[in-house]
């Protein structure tokens, strides 16, 4: 099991400085937010949207969690679509690939999740998946 601490601090390194043009969300921002999602966002991943949401590295990123909700991979924006297509109502997409989403399950492991329901691909947590997928893309 990967420490959040340790693979966002990887993530920070391999990425060299490299940002998407968006702020990272702070306490205040993603508290507004989960009012407005109805979705309590757990510890570990308020933690990598503080610190790592507006990283560009290899092929995905994270959705954005902003004030201005001016992008398309806007978390508010792709959940009531990955919702329109079926995704659990407990399940929090954190990222978009191809249709397709990794989601945050209640218990804080991250499925893959298709609209055509053909995936078992999971992660035991949230640093898991940083360090298996984003960073080493498994």
């Amino acid at each position: 099991m990967s420490d959040l601490n340790n693979v966002i601090e990887l993530l920070k390194k391999l990425s060299n400085g490299e940002v998407i043009d968006a702020p990272l969300p702070d306490d205040n921002l993603l508290d507004n937010y989960e009012k407005e999602i109805n979705f309590c966002l757990p510890k570990d991943y308020r933690k990598l949207l503080k610190e790592a949401d507006n990283i560009f590295y290899g092929t995905i990123e994270l959705l954005l969690v902003t004030k201005e909700k001016k992008y398309p991979s806007e978390l508010s924006l792709v959940l009531n679509e990955a919702r329109e297509l079926g995704l659990p109502e407990d399940w929090l997409p954190i990222c978009e690939d191809n249709g397709s989403y990794y989601c945050l399950l209640p218990n804080g492991k991250v499925h893959y999740w298709t609209p055509d329901g053909y995936s078992n691909d999971s992660w035991e947590d949230l640093a898991d998946w940083v360090e298996q997928v984003w960073i080493n893309g498994d």
